[in-house]
């Protein structure tokens, strides 16, 4: 019987290794840093940054990439900006349908121009984006709770639902370009 478990156990943790990084999202974000597991995934996935696949998306890898860095880093500065007593609580149910199932509807959102990628993406710049978000996302713990920013469909959000807003953005770009590698 324990010559059994062993082969099982090593499997099961050469597979739970293999699967780190890549797509796992935030499992183990009480170790290590806010989003970093995203963070890592991104910087993985830039060697696929060419890769389109209409049928998932218009758009090549490079700019899910380009875009979700961006609003990282554009969410920061303007909750870094904020008057923090300004923010008053209110409710949304958009906001709170997405929060709870942590879940974005394809297709459904405009993305500000301010976090659109340029027409073209340079590797350069995506990694430059990368670096800037981990000491942004670090950044965010020292932030009053109730800095804010307006987003056009959730209303306005003060730290705590920008953290959330974040991951659920991220993971959903993510998974945009998991389903464009995973469909070609």
């Amino acid at each position: 019987m324990h010559t059994m478990r062993t082969p099982l156990l090593t499997l099961i943790t050469i597979d739970n290794l293999a699967f780190w990084g890549y797509g796992q999202g935030d499992n183990n974000d009480a170790k290590k840093g806010f989003m970093d597991s995203q963070l890592y995934d991104i910087a993985y996935l830039i060697q696929f940054r060419d890769r389109v696949n209409a049928t998932v998306s218009k758009v090549p890898i490079a700019w899910h990439l380009d875009h979700s860095l961006k609003v990282i880093n554009r969410i920061h500065d303007v909750l870094k900006s904020s008057d923090p007593t300004v923010y008053e609580k209110r409710f949304n149910l958009a906001r709170s349908f997405s929060f709870l199932f942590g879940y974005i509807p394809r297709g459904r959102g405009q993305s500000p121009a301010a976090v659109l990628p340029p027409k073209e993406i340079k590797t350069e710049g995506i990694l430059s984006q990368l670096e800037i978000a981990r000491e942004n996302l670090s950044d965010l713990e020292n932030l009053n709770e109730n800095v804010n920013f307006i987003h056009p469909v959730f209303g306005q959000l003060n730290k705590k639902q920008s953290k959330r807003f974040l991951e659920i953005h991220t993971k959903h770009h993510l998974k945009i370009i998991r389903d464009i590698l995973g469909k070609e």
